[in-house]
């Protein structure tokens, strides 16, 4: 039986945020403080292409900061491919972490689809 599940990232796991990352060929993401246009924020700092500042990710409340100056700073697709990579990573996590195996498709539109299996 098929199911349709729609998720709101919250952005709290530092294996998901580094793998989508990698998937994105982005920087590593470090730790420490950054200064987004007139405020200090700290948490796990991705740099995004072309983006004037970095994305702040708070892994303690998953809320991410940023200021892309409604995009003059920064393209807002780099923020939701991110976005989209890191719950397909995080999902994958959890989903092994419980035993169940993972097969992930490319759809024509850009999105990702998983499909989770029962567990052997």
């Amino acid at each position: 039986m098929s199911h349709l599940v729609t998720i709101k990232t919250q952005v709290k796991d530092i294996t998901a945020i580094r793998q989508a990352c990698v998937r994105l060929q982005l920087a590593p993401p470090c730790e420490g403080n950054a200064r987004i246009y007139n405020q200090e924020c700290s948490g796990w700092l991705v740099e995004l292409p072309g983006w004037r500042f970095p994305v702040v990710c708070q892994t303690e409340t998953g809320d991410l900061q940023y200021d892309n100056f409604q995009g003059h700073w920064g393209d807002p697709q780099r923020l939701d491919a991110f976005l989209q990579h890191y719950a397909v990573a995080k999902a994958t996590l959890e989903a092994h972490r419980q035993g169940h195996t993972v097969q992930e498709r490319l759809e024509q539109n850009g999105a990702i689809r998983l499909t989770i299996g029962l567990p052997a």
